[in-house]
């Protein structure tokens, strides 16, 4: 597999250069909303859903803006595509499943301001992916999000039912999971090198 072939830049997005693990973008709602591997999954699926519309629009953007020769509304455009994509996910949530909708709170509109989706956008510019490389990028590193969200939350149901010592309960047990976590990811550093 090529360093530029579709299937790489999928795993690499998703495994080896996860976007939290590994970079350590989108941490306030990996920390915030894994708790419970339901609400864990529908924001997994909110913030696969941005980053796969994010990432489409910054390609057209990108395009339409280097062809009048304005980068430098780059960055702007960008955000506006998010929170419009946000609100999008939003009202829909609010409408059929309003108890998702209170479940995930402060966390479905903070999706607007997630460095991650903007890192999503901004990489795959600067990496000058084509079309099918920037949908493959940002389905890798939505894919990458949700399964950082979803192994934080079974770990952290698992562990209420355990037995931890009082001065590692609550936020200071999330931390020390999330720096295992990342360095378990870690371990799939090697597969991201190129073999010439």
């Amino acid at each position: 597999m090529t360093a530029d072939s579709v299937g790489y830049i999928f795993m690499n997005a998703a495994i080896v250069n996860n976007f939290v693990l590994a970079m350590f973008l989108g941490i306030c709602p990996f920390l915030g909303i894994s708790a419970k591997r339901d609400t864990a999954w529908s924001m997994g699926l909110a913030v696969i859903f941005v980053m796969l519309v994010s990432s489409i629009c910054a390609y057209g953007i990108n395009w339409m803006l280097t062809r009048f020769e304005i980068e430098y509304l780059r960055l702007i455009c960008y955000i506006a595509v998010i929170a419009s994509a946000v609100q999008l996910v939003e009202m829909t949530m609010k409408k059929y499943s309003p108890a998702l909708f209170r479940a995930l709170g402060i966390f479905l509109p903070l999706i607007t301001t997630n460095c991650a989706i903007l890192g999503v956008a901004l990489f795959q510019t600067s990496r000058e992916y084509s079309f099918t490389q920037s949908v493959a990028f940002s389905l890798g590193a939505g894919v990458g999000f949700t399964i950082a969200l979803m192994l934080m939350a079974g770990l952290r149901q698992h562990l209420e039912l355990a037995k931890v010592p009082s001065v590692s309960q609550g936020a200071a047990m999330t931390m020390m999971l999330a720096g295992l976590l990342s360095l378990a990811f870690m371990g799939f550093a090697g597969l991201g090198a190129s073999h010439g």
